[in-house]
């Protein structure tokens, strides 16, 4: 293939997308490139695997630190497993790329995405979409593209096309939209309480210019001369009009049944009589030359069409409306030991969070490519097998259950107080208990009310909902708190948290090739009064957070310092303050900027160690009063320690309202009283006079007699 390169001013900055230089053997290869990040993406294809009934797509994106001059932390200098950054950002790109291949087409294909350059100032993450539809576009396959992706932020109330990485640290909005020339396909933002109508404004903000770069994209197919391969529409399942004659009402009885577990079971029972039917003796073929193969896939299509006439019908397969909340139930404090716990509980989705209060110490550092940072709020969102009836090995945490657990995380982040309202890591673990359609939402839900259980002083309750999708024929019907059968026979599942003021987190995924302003703006209008009524019914189990935190949790105290004196309270080698550790059996933490953060078992613990801090740290001024204790004593005066580590001269002028011949004579070593500041000087080297207490309780006394 031959070099091509297409180019456009986009948001201000170079936008461009190169390929047949680089990677030539690859089905599709792409360098993209905004400002000076870049990023390479190479797509490859295969032939299926016998026995494929799914379409087995890889997305795997990786960032090396050495694009952006970094070396890799640790005693291995190479990357190893993905982060948690990389694994979202392989599932942002994976979601709006599988519908818009065809159909029954079962290839291997692979995407590979590496930054190779970052500048510091453009994400890559939103790139590597459009840089993915690029690869595809001129790799030969039947991909129905182009799509492109845009971020939106939102900073002084107005939206920001591909925002910097500096103007997201002040955006109270990071949206990023997926979509075609004519339609969206995939949403994933956060905001800090977002009005409905202006994130539906955001969303279409963002379409517009998806346009633009959804051309620039079909100029650089047709200068590769490349086109999509074509794919034929596979042939009707010969199997199909047969058992749907036979087994529609017999199937639409079982599909109705309103719990999950019994229509499951009702299912496999008709499932296992027809297949005795049709395949006796064990036969793997009916004598028309059906295979089983054939009717599994007749009997999963007859499932479809039950479960998408009902919804079209106006009546979903447990009876709701489409507009309908399944039942809710909220609990609190359900565990005795831990900080904070909740179950919340809607239909058959169970979510238990449990919460867990530490210091800055607990908190998740990470490196990356915009330098080192650390998370003080995390949820993370486990799925065991049981909670679906099913028996698998348990390994490590699956793609699924990050990105389930972020998306809940982020969803409840804008609520959470900042440090200097209450200073405590936060870490919440959602166990699903159960699962019939949207368990990230009720994690949100049970987080919110463990959060409250905890005693963290939350600005807003939040609450999440699901909302689902049936489309044909030029209608179609929003379904709100979808279950599972709902999710899998259907064209959308949109998941949409915020509090009563606006939304903080939303994410699309389709199963078809786009929805319309219409949809979009129908679903955040429906999602909103779901979101409200689901609010009402958690606060019945808790009116407003705990107005203390729980007796096992720890106890954190904080204070500010004046940053020229961490040396001051750290001390030589770390004396000082371990000093002040040790007598109060606190730990204390310090930050750059001067955050003292004091955290002990119990209250009377900080509080010693925090009177320690602030009297140690405290700015010496010339006129005040400190008890002090003698420390040294010379003959020309006394060493006084006014705080912790600091010390004054009291110069034996200065000890008495009389004449002193010896310092002996009026104190010794060990011995308390009041003195006076009466001069620091340029040295930082402080003054005392204990004859100015004593004559100013003389005055005092006098003055009192006189009164009498």
């Amino acid at each position: 293939m031959k070099k091509v390169t297409v180019e456009i001013d986009f948001a201000g900055r170079k936008y461009s997308l190169t390929t047949g230089e680089l990677a030539k053997q690859a089905s599709g290869a792409v360098m993209i490139q905004f400002g000076d990040t870049s990023v390479f993406v190479a797509s490859q294809s295969g032939p299926s695997r016998p026995g494929t009934d799914f379409f087995p797509l890889q997305v795997d994106y990786r960032e090396r630190l050495a694009a952006a001059g970094k070396f890799a932390g640790g005693y291995l200098k190479r990357e190893g497993r993905p982060t948690t950054r990389e694994v979202l950002t392989s599932r942002l790109t994976d979601r709006p790329i599988r519908p818009l291949f065809p159909k029954g087409f079962r290839d291997e294909v692979q995407i590979m995405c590496n930054v190779m350059s970052c500048d510091g100032i453009n994400d890559p993450d939103v790139l590597n979409i459009t840089a993915a539809s690029a690869a595809l576009m001129i790799s030969g396959l039947p991909f129905k593209g182009p799509i492109a992706a845009v971020r939106v932020g939102k900073v002084e109330d107005k939206l920001v096309l591909m925002p910097t990485v500096e103007e997201m640290d002040v955006s109270t909005l990071d949206l990023i939209v997926a979509g075609t020339k004519t339609s969206v396909l995939m949403i994933e933002g956060f905001g800090n309480q977002i009005p409905e109508q202006e994130m539906g404004d955001a969303i279409m903000f963002a379409h517009q210019h998806i346009q633009t770069l959804c051309a620039l994209q079909l100029d650089f197919a047709k200068q590769a001369g490349v086109a999509p391969a074509a794919f034929p529409v596979p042939a009707a399942n010969p199997f199909f009009d047969t058992l749907k004659a036979e087994a529609y009402s017999k199937l639409q009885d079982a599909k109705t049944t309103k719990l999950k577990q019994e229509r499951g079971d009702k299912v496999r029972e008709l499932k296992k009589t027809l297949i005795e039917k049709y395949f006796p003796n064990e036969a793997v073929v009916t004598a028309d030359g059906i295979t089983k193969a054939q009717f599994a896939e007749a009997f999963h299509d007859l499932e479809e069409r039950i479960v998408r006439d009902q919804i079209l019908a106006g009546r979903r397969i447990d009876g709701r409306a489409p507009s309908d909340l399944r039942a809710v139930a909220s609990r609190v404090s359900v565990l005795p030991r831990v900080h904070g716990s909740a179950v919340f509980t809607r239909g058959e989705t169970q979510s238990l969070a449990t919460l867990t209060l530490g210091t800055t110490r607990d908190q998740q550092k990470f490196d990356g490519l915009f330098g080192e940072d650390a998370q003080r709020f995390m949820l993370h969102y486990y799925f065991p097998p049981f909670s679906v009836g099913e028996c698998k090995p348990i390994r490590g945490p699956g793609r699924r259950e990050i990105g389930h657990g972020c998306l809940a995380e982020r969803s409840v982040l804008p609520v959470i107080p900042p440090p200097d309202k209450f200073p405590y890591t936060i870490r919440i673990i959602s166990d699903i208990l159960e699962s019939n359609g949207s368990s990230s939402m009720a994690s949100v839900c049970s987080a919110t009310l463990s959060l409250m259980d905890a005693g963290v002083p939350i600005l807003q309750p939040v609450a999440g909902i699901s909302i689902g999708l049936v489309e044909e024929g030029g209608r179609f019907t929003l379904l709100t708190d979808i279950m599972g059968d709902e999710d899998h026979f259907g064209d959308m599942d949109f998941k949409v948290a915020g509090t009563g003021k606006g939304v903080t987190g939303i994410q699309l995924d389709l199963k078809n090739e786009g929805i319309s302003e219409e949809i979009i703006r129908g679903t955040l209008e429906q999602a909103l009064k779901a979101r409200k009524e689901l609010l009402r019914e958690m606060l019945t189990a808790i009116r407003r957070p705990r107005s203390e935190v729980s007796e096992h949790a720890p106890k954190l105290v904080q204070t500010s310092i004046n940053p020229e004196k961490i040396g001051l309270l750290i001390g030589p080698g770390g004396k000082t303050i371990r000093a002040i550790q040790e007598e109060s059996g606190a730990m204390i933490d310090i930050a750059e900027d001067g955050t003292v953060t004091i955290s002990a078992v119990n209250a009377q613990c900080a509080d010693k160690a925090l009177a320690r801090v602030e009297a140690l740290c405290e700015e010496i001024q010339p006129g005040r009063i400190y008890m002090g204790k003698v420390t040294s004593i010379k003959d020309f005066g006394a060493f006084i320690e006014i705080a912790p580590g600091k010390d004054g001269l009291c110069h034996i002028s200065e000890l008495s309202d009389g004449f002193v011949k010896n310092v002996t004579d009026v104190c010794k070593i060990g011995d308390t009283f009041e003195v006076k500041v009466i001069a620091v000087d340029d040295q930082n080297r402080v003054k005392l006079s204990r004859k100015a207490v004593l004559l100013a309780s003389k005055a005092d006394e006098s003055a009192d007699d006189d009164e009498e």
